[in-house]
């Protein structure tokens, strides 16, 4: 009996102690899996972390990228911008020359135009000269005529009034012509248009004046064709 009683107790005694072993075991599996739920909670903290990280790196790198296309798009219309300033600089200077050449272009035409007329005009002018200067000559030659046929008094008078005709004629058909004679006296000496051939004293004209003309000089629209042969009186 006493020995029953001894094992009883000792069941007893077992059981408990698997008991405490069975809940302290079950403290430790329950302590086990909330350390495990703890570490998959912190996991999942760190991933949804992580996640957030990542996703908050490619919004940034997103933000970038649109930031640096924007700058690049600007640069872009900055260099298209500036690429077109200069070519409406370069064209407002090519449309300046272009008018400062026609200007040139149109002055230069003009002044052609001008040296033209003028030429035409001189040619105008002085076409007869050569002619004149031969012609000279033989108005000497009738001057000359009538000087000796007035000295000649058995010279008949048609003859000298005949003379007289030609040479008035021909002396105004050159006026006609822009022919002027140099013949006057008493008016200064001008080497100009005179040759002095001579010097003398006069007292009625005053000094280096014309005193008198031994060959007519001409001119020709007022371009000397042959000086006149003068007589002056001494410069006292």
């Amino acid at each position: 009996m006493k020995n029953k009683k001894q094992n009883i107790k000792n069941n007893i005694s077992l059981n408990k102690d698997e008991l405490i072993a069975e809940l302290e075991k079950s403290a430790e599996l329950e302590k086990s899996a909330e350390l495990e739920k703890s570490a998959e909670l912190e996991k999942s903290a760190e991933l949804e972390k992580s996640a957030e990280l990542e996703k908050s790196a490619e919004l940034e790198k997103s933000a970038e990228l649109e930031k640096s296309a924007e700058l690049e798009k600007l640069t872009e219309e900055s260099k298209l911008k500036c690429h077109i300033s200069i070519l409406e600089g370069k064209l407002i200077k090519y449309q300046a020359n272009i008018r400062d050449l026609k200007l040139r272009n149109q002055a230069e035409i003009e002044n052609i135009r001008r040296r033209n007329e003028l030429e035409m005009e001189k040619v105008h002018k002085f076409a007869l000269e050569k002619f004149t200067i031969e012609l000279l000559p033989v108005i000497d030659s009738l001057e000359r005529a009538l000087d000796l046929t007035y000295k000649e008094t058995n010279q008949s008078k048609p003859m000298i009034e005949g003379i007289e005709l030609t040479l008035k004629s021909l002396l105004n058909v050159m006026h006609k012509f822009g022919i002027q004679i140099i013949d006057q006296i008493n008016i200064p000496f001008n080497p100009t248009i005179h040759q002095a051939m001579s010097v003398t004293e006069s007292q009625h004209i005053a000094p280096n004046h014309i005193v008198s003309i031994m060959q007519r000089g001409y001119m020709l629209n007022n371009r000397l064709l042959r000086p006149a042969m003068v007589i002056v009186t001494k410069i006292q």
